[in-house]
C-alpha cells in the first residue's frame, strides 16, 4: 500500500471504528508554529513525518522544539511507534539530535503496556526487542502451533518480522479460539526513507474478532499525554501531525487544536485539500514544516 490515495481510502473505510470528527477546522496556512505559539501552553508532536523520516531528522525540527521550550511551552512527542521500549526510544531521538526527557515522550507502547492484564500474552515484536518492559507473563510468538495455542491473548508491537504466512497463522488460531488482541500501533503505514511501510494497524484490522487498537487516534494514549500536562486545558494543547485520520482526527476529538504538517510525511508532495474535503477532517492550521 504505497500510494497515498490507497492509504487514504483504507483509513476512510475504517471511519466507523474511529473517533467522530467535531466541526472541521479552518485549515489556515501558517509559516511556522511560532505564528500560533501564543495560542498554546503545550505543543504535542507526532514523530514520523514531523520530526523524522525513518532514521533521518527533519531539518529545523530540533531547533523548533528548543524555541518552544524557551517560550515556556510544554513539549511532548506522541508517537504510534511501539517497536521500542522507553530507553531505546529516547536513545533514538538523542541520536537524531532531538533529546527528550522521559516525561516528554509518550508512545502507543505505553498505552499497550497499561492495557495488559495478568493473562499469558503472545507477543509479536522485532527480533532485537528484548521486551524488558512488559508486565506479567508473556511469550514471544514464534511460528509454532504450541505458542499460538498457549497464548491467552496477543500483543502486536511490530511488523519487522511479520508476513502474510504469519498473519494467516494468527488469524486461523484466533478463528479457532477467540482471544483478546492488543494492537500496539494503530497506524496502517509509516513514512520511511524507502516509502511507506505496513504497520500493525494494517494487519490488526484484518484479524477476526474485535482487536483493541492502542495509540492515535484512540483515547487511551491521549489520556496518558494529558496526565503529563496537569492544569493545561485541552483547548490550549496543539497537536502537530502528518496524517488526517490519526493525528488530526484523534486530537480534534479530544478538543485539542490541530496542525497538519505536509512536507515530509504521508502527504509529502500532495495537495491536501481534496483529502480534507472528502473526509471532512480539516485541521485548524497547515504548514510545510514545524
Amino acid at each position: 500500500m504505497q500510494d497515498v490515495k490507497a492509504v487514504f481510502d483504507a483509513y476512510q473505510a475504517l471511519r466507523p471504528k474511529l473517533p467522530a470528527m467535531p466541526a472541521p477546522g479552518a485549515g489556515r496556512q501558517i509559516g511556522s508554529l511560532l505564528d500560533i505559539a501564543e495560542r498554546a501552553d503545550a505543543v504535542v508532536f507526532d514523530a514520523f513525518g514531523v520530526l523524522n523520516v525513518g532514521a533521518t531528522p527533519i531539518p529545523g525540527a530540533a531547533e523548533r522544539l528548543r524555541q518552544l521550550r524557551a517560550l515556556g511551552k510544554a513539549v511532548r512527542v506522541l508517537s504510534n511507534a511501539a517497536s521500542y521500549d522507553k530507553p531505546a526510544a529516547l536513545d533514538k531521538f538523542r541520536r537524531l539530535g532531538i533529546p527528550l526527557t522521559g516525561a516528554e515522550l509518550i508512545t502507543s507502547r505505553d498505552a499497550t503496556l497499561a492495557a495488559m492484564d495478568a493473562r499469558l500474552w503472545g507477543v509479536i515484536a522485532a527480533p532485537e526487542d528484548a521486551l524488558c518492559d512488559l508486565p506479567g507473563a508473556w511469550l514471544r510468538l514464534d511460528d509454532s502451533a504450541e505458542a499460538h495455542d498457549r497464548a491467552e491473548g496477543f500483543v502486536f508491537l511490530s511488523t519487522a518480522a511479520w508476513d502474510e504466512t504469519r498473519q494467516q497463522r494468527l488469524a486461523g488460531s484466533l478463528a479457532a479460539q477467540p482471544r483478546p488482541v492488543l494492537i500496539g500501533n494503530a497506524d496502517l503505514v509509516a513514512p520511511r526513507e524507502t516509502g511507506l511501510t505496513l504497520e500493525p494497524g494494517y494487519y490488526g484490522h484484518r484479524l477476526p474478532g474485535r482487536p483493541r487498537f492502542l495509540g492515535k487516534p484512540y483515547a487511551e494514549v491521549y489520556a496518558l499525554t494529558r496526565a503529563t500536562l496537569p492544569g493545561i486545558a485541552p483547548g490550549r494543547i496543539v497537536m502537530c501531525g502528518d496524517t488526517l485520520h490519526t493525528d488530526i482526527l484523534g486530537a480534534a476529538a479530544e478538543g485539542w487544536q490541530t496542525v497538519l504538517v505536509t512536507a515530509d510525511g504521508l502527504f509529502a508532495g500532495q495537495d491536501t485539500d481534496p483529502f480534507e474535503r472528502a473526509s471532512g477532517i480539516v485541521p485548524d492550521w497547515r504548514l510545510a514544516r514545524i
